[in-house]
């Protein structure tokens, strides 16, 4: 399955709202889809978006700390994992049963700690700290294979920015969805993330 590299994080939402958020998602073209742990009844959400769309998108889990909580996701259907640390255990755990690793990093350390461990992406976060300078001071010592993603105030605004640095994609959080929001009011939101995003890619 081929995705576009944006990841729509749905912290807060619940499993009401889950397939409604993820149909106007899907439909806007954003295929990658993170439920934080620390959302009410995560994994239940992750299971009925996996079972509804696991054929259109890859559904996964943030904020995710331990190897129980890997496992955990797995069960639910989930196909890959966010972290918001360079936890070599929840990486390693993550890769060797199949699934796609995207931990968080803010310096060079940080980021050849998660290569080693077999990181499938990095997830630059705060970026809005680091900013398109910072990661492409990083990006010229980092594997050109590995994708980079912006995460925490990455915007259609500033997409073209984090492009030029290096960032393959990004991470679109309060952005995308705030609890309280209407599957109307997230899908204008997706709408303008993809056309940025594919505006600034064919640059």
């Amino acid at each position: 399955m081929n995705h576009r590299h944006l990841i729509a994080i749905l912290r807060g939402i619940t499993p009401g709202e889950t397939i409604a958020v993820c149909e106007a998602l899907i439909a806007a073209g954003i295929t990658m889809i993170e439920v934080p742990l620390n959302s009410p009844d995560a994994f239940t959400s992750i299971a009925s978006a996996s079972d509804s769309f696991g054929d259109r998108a890859d559904i996964g889990a943030g904020t995710v700390l331990s190897k129980k909580q890997v496992w955990a996701v797995a069960d639910a259907g989930g196909t890959f994992i966010v972290s918001p640390d360079t936890n070599r255990s929840v990486i390693e755990e993550t890769v060797r049963i199949q699934l796609h690793s995207y931990p968080g990093v803010f310096t060079p350390t940080d980021a050849f700690r998660a290569i080693k461990a077999g990181a499938t992406g990095l997830k630059f976060f705060p970026a809005e700290v680091l900013g398109p300078k910072g990661i492409k001071a990083m990006k010229a010592v980092l594997p050109p294979e590995i994708p980079l993603y912006a995460v925490g105030g990455a915007n259609p605004d500033n997409f073209a920015e984090y492009l030029a640095a290096g960032c393959s994609g990004f991470g679109l959080g309060t952005y995308i969805y705030k609890p309280g929001m209407s599957a109307e009011q997230v899908s204008e939101r997706a709408v303008a993330a993809v056309a940025a995003y594919d505006a600034g890619k064919s640059v």
